[in-house]
């Protein structure tokens, strides 16, 4: 019976002649040295052809696509080149993100970045995460090689030093329980407001140039409904930290208001933070056990009457209008 070889597909760009020609001459070893079914275009041009098919239906049908490192192939699959240049490696590298998409665990366990003799690491296109996942540099195109020998059990699944496949043994000390768990959860998400003020808005903010989208804004038209934005939320004692960060919105009017910010866990006041334009503050307290969360945010000079309000805004004067934020409030489990 024929033992079925391992089909690869060789994804890369025509920077020039020495590297196409480097890629063939490691295309011809795999297939004579390793003994594997390798589909590279140099070998696909003996009569018209549609590459957009042929290249589609490659990627499809491949066991494994090699990606080959080099600048050209960088910058055309990391969307950096002109569209009606290097078309050939552009589709490629949509193809590829696509599958990535689809299933990352699988399609990183498939692509498999190539740095061939000459190239270098920071040539592999980003969205394959050349330093957090696996590549493979070729130095010398032979079995002993390291970088050959990674492929090559890269490829067959098995390990360079296989664990053990007996049970472990028993557990040293006795009465191990696992660690807890932190979970991270977006404050608005996660929870319901109790109460809100008026002119309190739950959606995104940007704070000293970062957008949160999941803050809460408070902002007044006009004249403020209450001089103070207040949000309570619920936390019935299953929480341990909350933090944020506060600041003016960028997009305020007034860029030279102060804002003031105040936490209370259970009624009791936690220090808080005054902030201005371009300088937000980072707050983070303890929760443990606490039942209710109330924010406050605040202008001192905010004209708290609303008919004093229409008339300064009559006469051409500021009624001190807050535009603070939080910007997304998380808890921890």
């Amino acid at each position: 019976m024929v033992t079925r070889r391992p089909r690869v597909f060789v994804s890369y760009s025509h920077d020039d002649e020495n590297h196409k020609t480097l890629v063939r001459r490691f295309a011809e070893f795999l297939h004579r040295h390793v003994g594997l079914e390798v589909h590279l275009d140099q070998w696909a041009d003996g009569h018209r052809i549609d590459w957009a098919k042929w290249a589609a239906r490659q990627l499809q049908l491949a066991d494994f696509t090699l990606a080959i490192a080099s600048p050209v192939y960088r910058r055309r699959l990391d969307g950096d080149e002109l569209p009606q240049v290097g078309w050939g490696s552009q589709f490629e590298g949509a193809i590829l993100r696509n599958q990535l998409s689809s299933d990352i665990d699988e399609y990183t366990a498939r692509i498999l970045p190539i740095v061939l003799p000459g190239r270098a690491i920071e040539e592999i296109p980003l969205f394959l995460t050349p330093y957090s996942a696996s590549h493979y540099k070729i130095q010398q195109f032979q079995l002993d090689d390291p970088g050959v020998r990674s492929l090559v059990r890269a490829i067959a699944g098995q390990a360079e030093h296989p664990g053990p496949d007996d049970e472990p043994g028993t557990f040293a000390l006795p009465g191990f329980v696992p660690p807890p768990r932190r979970r991270k959860l977006l404050l608005t998400n996660e929870l319901k407001p109790v109460s809100k003020g008026p002119d309190v808005r739950l959606g995104a903010v940007g704070i000293d140039g970062v957008h949160y989208g999941n803050g809460i804004a408070y902002r007044c038209s006009m004249f403020c409904s209450e001089p103070r934005g207040v949000v309570e939320y619920p936390l019935g004692r299953k929480y341990k930290k909350f933090e944020t960060t506060v600041g003016v919105l960028d997009d305020a009017s007034d860029s030279q208001q102060t804002g003031y910010f105040e936490i209370f866990l259970d009624g009791v006041a936690h220090p808080g933070a005054t902030v201005k334009l371009g300088s937000p503050a980072h707050l983070t307290v303890d929760v443990t056990e606490v039942l209710r969360l109330r924010l406050v945010a605040y202008r001192t000079d905010t004209t708290a009457h609303p008919m004093l309000a229409g008339a300064r805004l009559a006469g051409g004067l500021s009624n001190g209008l807050p535009e603070l934020g939080w910007g997304d409030p998380v808890l921890y489990t």
